[in-house]
């Protein structure tokens, strides 16, 4: 089962199994790939348009946000390590659309071909 298909990484796991995300093959400076799936009622309530604007607002960030078909959110982003934390730490503030009750994320290195943020 791929990401896209329902697949989702036990909360605060990264691919190599390091807890939090902080132990990643990438330096913590460097360029990453951050995929997070954010549940709640995040789906009809504007969530990828503002999250969207919060990645292009953060700068450097390519990638994509969509809806998943079991009411999840799935966000793809690619660039500086510090500017994907950044839009992650906007994702679980709760300071978004609809409510946020959860957010799992996974770190990879980047694959690139990404356009600048857009909404899928």
């Amino acid at each position: 089962m791929s990401e896209g298909e329902g697949w989702a990484p036990r909360e605060g796991v990264t691919p190599e199994g390091a807890v939090g995300g902080s132990a990643t093959p990438e330096s913590a400076g460097g360029a990453v790939r951050m995929t997070a799936w954010v549940r709640g009622r995040v789906q009809g309530v504007g969530f990828r348009w503002f999250t969207r604007a919060r990645a292009l607002g953060v700068g450097g960030l390519n990638g994509f946000v969509s809806n998943l078909e079991d009411g999840r959110v799935q966000v793809v982003a690619e660039g500086q390590r510090r500017d994907c934390d950044a839009l992650l730490d906007w994702l679980r503030t709760g300071d978004t659309p609809g409510r946020v009750d959860g957010v799992t994320e996974i770190w990879s290195a980047p694959r690139g071909g990404y356009p600048p943020f857009e909404i899928r």
